[in-house]
C-alpha cells in the first residue's frame, strides 16, 4: 500500500497537485508565448476547444482574443472573450466552476487552440458536465495519466518513489509482487467487503501496469489482443 502515499499526493493533496500542474503549465508558458497564432486571420478571435485533461471529453468551445490568451496563461484558468458580454470572461467567475489549465497547444494552421483542463464542476450553464450534454464521469482515462507517471518514474528514478523502487528490484521481484497482489485479490473476492476488494483490485492493477512498463510493453498492446479476440468471435 506504500505506493498509494505517492499517488495520494497527486489525487488528494490539492495544494501539491495544483502546484505540480502549475509547474508544468508555467514551464510551457514560454512555448505558448512563442505560438504564432494568427489572430488577424480570424478577425481578432480564435476558437479554443477545451478538453478534459484526464477523461479526454470535449467540454466546450469558446473564443479567445490575445488579451484572453494572456490572462489564461497568467492565471492558469481558462478565460475567453465573450461576444455576448463584449468583454473578457473567465469560465466559472460566477459559478466557481473554473477550468484549471493543464496544457495548451495550437493547431497546425495556428488559428485555433486546444486547451486541456481540469473542470472544477459542471461546465455547461445548464448544469450538464459538458456543453454538448455528454456525461464526463468516466475515470478510465486516468489510467493513461497513471501510465505516464509510471514511465516517468522508470526513466527518472527517484529514491523517495515507491514506483522507482519497484523497477530497481528487477523483473523477478516485480513479477512476484504482481503474483502476491493477485492472490490477495482472490482472497478478498471470497468475502463481501467492497472497500477491501476494490483496494486489492487497485493494488493489482497498479503493479500490473508497472510490470508492463518494466517489460517495455504497453497497455495498448494488451487491448489490441483483446480487440482481435473480439473480432475473431
Amino acid at each position: 500500500m506504500v505506493y498509494f502515499t505517492e499517488l495520494a499526493g497527486l489525487q488528494q493533496a490539492g495544494s501539491v497537485y495544483f502546484y505540480l500542474i502549475s509547474i508544468v503549465f508555467h514551464s510551457k508558458k514560454l512555448k505558448i508565448d512563442k505560438m504564432n497564432l494568427d489572430f488577424k486571420k480570424m478577425e481578432g478571435l480564435i476558437p479554443a476547444v477545451v478538453q478534459d485533461a484526464f477523461t479526454g471529453k470535449v467540454l466546450m468551445v469558446g473564443y479567445m482574443s490575445e488579451e484572453a490568451l494572456v490572462k489564461t496563461q497568467e492565471s492558469g484558468r481558462v478565460t475567453f472573450f465573450s461576444r455576448s458580454k463584449n468583454r473578457l470572461w473567465t469560465k466559472g467567475e460566477t459559478s466557481g466552476n473554473f477550468l484549471e489549465v493543464v496544457s495548451m497547444q495550437e493547431d497546425c494552421d495556428e488559428d485555433a487552440i486546444l486547451i486541456k483542463a481540469k473542470p472544477l464542476g459542471p461546465v455547461c450553464h445548464t448544469g450538464a458536465d459538458t456543453c454538448f450534454e455528454e456525461s464526463n464521469s468516466s475515470q478510465t482515462a486516468f489510467i493513461d495519466h497513471l501510465r505516464g507517471i509510471i514511465k516517468e518514474r522508470k526513466e527518472n528514478p527517484n529514491s523517495a518513489s515507491y514506483t522507482s523502487s519497484l523497477f530497481a528490484k528487477g523483473i523477478n521481484k516485480l513479477a512476484q509482487k504482481v503474483g502476491e497482489e493477485a492472490v490477495e485479490l482472490v482472497i478478498e473476492a471470497k468475502d463481501d467487503n467492497k472497500e477491501l476488494f476494490l483496494g486489492e483490485a487497485a493494488d493489482l492493477l497498479f503493479h500490473y501496469l508497472v510490470l508492463l512498463e518494466a517489460k517495455n510493453y504497453s497497455l495498448d498492446e494488451v487491448v489490441e489482443v483483446l480487440k482481435q479476440r473480439h473480432i475473431a468471435k
